[in-house]
């Protein structure tokens, strides 16, 4: 019986794995598919960016309806519904996401098509959230993060591989001259009835699986001061999508001038960020009735994750209208995936060599495993493009960037403070690089983001829940909300990169919009320091801080 147990929850684990695939296949495939909607639909770069906004802000949205729930409740609903049935259900609602996708791309609405990937995020919210804590229980508590770090790891090589499939499905190749409107309609159906055909496979594989039943009665803590800064959030997420129809409904007093619809989009991020400051500072005059955000680090941990989703987001989202640039190279839409491959690639790089620090090995063995892991997994982004007909000769000196990680992870030690402060110090070098340069010189230190945004993920989350007892559970799920920040700063971006460049001579907007992950890694690196800070006043040793997981 218990070989037979073993045997299924092993199976199982499998199955849970190829969920974190498709997470990353889907979202990296964005960076295809964004730059051929807006050729497709003569979008600007903004627009462009509503995939992006939709994409993940159904990750927000899940989270949110879920949060509300429960806290109505007084009851974990997806603990009482059980993580089998929250992803079967998760899994059936991305299936008609992407069955939806093939009328909304026929009808030529992307307002439709909008919709479609809001269904499907929804789904994979409710995925995301089920998934983690099963894989944990499924085998030793010990063991858990290890199972996660190695569904993180999967979860990368889906979006290695998103961009070239998706590139060779809509232009027969990953390197092809194919322009958008030439891609027939027929081959995103393919795309799509595939996808929806695999969502459904899985979901009634977890059906008829005998898998461990888990749920929880468990009371939530209170927490009703915390649902109106939520709340507040939930407005300034709604205003990206307003931008345009607000500016063109409201005047400026005594004038016929419209305001710019770029200022509701800064005012949404001001509006977030506000919102989350005050609370730390409400919160340190009557903790009662804030639950986890009674905690500094907590509120400081949220703005990282929205700050950390939203730049790693934007720096591939954006990537394919910069390289159609002539100081870029003049890139067709379909020559694109090889640059968005290696920059998920990047990321999948940085946490092969980040899970070293798991296993109990000697040092010097881990030493020489931080040396050889980066580049062995560079070479294996170079074989995927190659085998799908890339010539990958000029990504080899990419290599030099793979270099300077494999030094910052001798010096960042898996201690979650330090690494978070080199990899964003580092993020700052290479993006102020990528900006006053052009050519490859730029494009690789653009892509080399994704290195420092590689784990990022397991050390913020690390540090912002540390000294939350009781509240560790509340404090994830807001963290989890936080992926909001790739819904709302991608079209950031998208909004100064289609304004004129006034301050740069000779650089053009989109260019120029790389000014924003400049600001995201500051951030990072700033995070580090204050949460550091934060904690000792609390008198916990940063040195027994582990990082884990993975996002």
């Amino acid at each position: 019986m218990e070989q037979k147990n073993s045997k299924s929850y092993g199976t199982a684990l499998y199955t849970i794995i190829t969920v974190f695939f498709f997470w990353g296949f889907l979202a990296a495939s964005n960076g295809i598919f964004i730059p051929f909607c807006k050729t497709h639909f003569s979008l600007t770069q903004f627009e462009s960016q509503l995939i992006d906004f939709t994409f993940y802000g159904g990750y927000f949205i899940g989270s949110l309806i879920l949060y509300f729930a429960s806290s109505a409740s007084g009851v974990d609903i997806l603990n009482k519904l059980g993580y089998k049935n929250g992803i079967i259900l998760g899994l059936v609602l991305s299936a008609a996401g992407a069955l939806l996708m093939i009328p909304a791309v026929n009808s030529g609405s992307f307002g439709f098509i909008l919709s479609s990937f809001f269904v499907i995020a929804l789904g994979f919210s409710l995925q995301q959230t089920a998934a983690n804590p099963f894989v944990i229980v499924l085998g030793p508590p010990e063991t858990g993060s290890n199972r996660l770090n190695f569904a993180g790891s999967i979860n990368n090589i889906g979006a290695l591989l998103g961009p070239v499939v998706v590139s060779v499905v809509l232009f027969g190749s990953a390197n092809a001259r194919t322009a958008a409107a030439d891609v027939k309609i027929s081959s995103i159906n393919n795309l799509y009835y595939l996808l929806a055909g695999l969502f459904l496979a899985v979901a009634l594989f977890f059906w008829v699986s005998k898998l461990p039943k888990v749920t929880s009665d468990e009371k939530i803590e209170s927490s009703k001061k915390a649902n109106t800064p939520l709340l507040v959030i939930f407005v300034a997420f709604l205003m990206i999508l307003a931008a345009d129809p607000l500016s063109k409904a409201i005047h400026l007093p005594g004038k016929a001038m419209h305001i710019p619809s770029q200022y509701f989009v800064y005012a949404s991020l001001a509006i977030v960020l506000i919102t989350l400051v005050s609370t730390i500072f409400a919160a340190k005059k009557n903790k009662e009735g804030w639950g986890a955000m009674q905690y500094p680090q907590l509120i400081l941990g949220m703005i990282a994750i929205f700050t950390y989703v939203g730049t790693e987001v934007t720096i591939q989202s954006n990537m394919g209208s910069l390289l159609k640039t002539p100081e870029f190279g003049s890139f067709s839409e379909s020559q694109i995936a090889p640059y968005i491959s290696l920059y998920w690639g990047s990321l999948m790089i940085g946490r092969f060599a980040g899970s070293i620090g798991a296993f109990n090995l000697s040092k010097t063995t881990k030493y020489v495993l931080y040396i050889i892991i980066p580049f062995l997994a560079f070479g294996v982004v170079l074989l995927v493009n190659s085998l799908s007909g890339v010539d990958v000769s000029n990504l080899y000196i990419y290599g030099i960037c793979v270099a300077v990680l494999v030094v910052a992870f001798f010096i960042g030690q898996q201690k979650p403070t330090r690494t978070v402060s080199v990899l964003g110090i580092l993020g700052v070098i290479f993006m102020l690089i990528g900006l006053f340069t052009h050519g490859r010189v730029a494009t690789f230190s653009f892509i080399s983001g994704g290195l420092c945004c590689s784990i990022m993920w397991p050390s913020i989350f690390a540090l912002s829940i540390t000294g939350l007892g009781k509240y560790t559970s509340q404090g994830s799920a807001f963290l989890i909300m936080m992926i909001l920040g790739g819904s709302i700063i991608p079209p950031l971006q998208g909004k100064i990169a289609d304004g004129s460049n006034n301050f740069i001579p000779g650089m053009s907007g989109i260019h120029f919009s790389y000014i924003v992950p400049v600001l995201g890694f500051a951030y990072l690196a700033y995070f580090a320091w204050k949460v550091s800070r934060e904690l000792l006043k609390q008198g916990i040793d940063l040195d027994h801080v582990q990082a884990s997981g993975g996002h």
